[in-house]
């Protein structure tokens, strides 16, 4: 047990600094789309969208930001009212409709990027692109670890 000491408290650390960076990140979100009448939370939801190549589900937009169906649902439907997203049929289920950019959507998603792109640079251009590359690849393992 006295070996797995040191592991132990550092991936506590990382999970305590993971907190800390996604409650920043959020706070970094809602300021950047602050002046385009959108949240962190509209934000995440528009960028899975607009990074998928033919739509996604509810469902999938949950799997996608690992947030609760119930809570993705909630924020489409508000979306689908502010013209932002569209549902349409899904040829492949017939109750999961795929959820797209609508043509405001797609305006804002543009306005999105004039701002995340510049911010995206800024943020990293003192960061190796090996230390970029190694943080995802660790991030990404540990969420399948817990992605059940």
């Amino acid at each position: 047990m006295a070996s797995h000491y040191p592991k132990r408290v550092l991936f506590l650390d990382l999970v305590l600094s993971v907190f800390r960076l996604n409650g920043l990140l959020i706070s970094e979100g809602d300021a950047m789309t602050q002046n385009m009448g959108l949240t962190h939370a509209r934000w995440k939801v528009i960028a899975a969208i607009a990074l998928s190549t033919n739509g996604l589900t509810v469902p999938g937009i949950a799997r996608v930001l690992g947030q609760s169906r119930q809570a993705v649902q909630r924020i489409t439907d508000v979306m689908v009212q502010d013209a932002l997203l569209v549902y349409l049929p899904n040829p492949r289920h017939k109750r999961s409709v795929l959820v797209r950019l609508s043509d405001e959507g797609k305006v804002a998603y543009s306005q999105l990027r004039e701002v995340q792109d510049p911010w995206a640079i800024a943020t990293t251009d003192d960061i190796p692109t090996e230390e970029l590359d190694t943080a995802l690849r660790l991030v990404r393992r540990l969420i399948q670890k817990f992605d059940r």
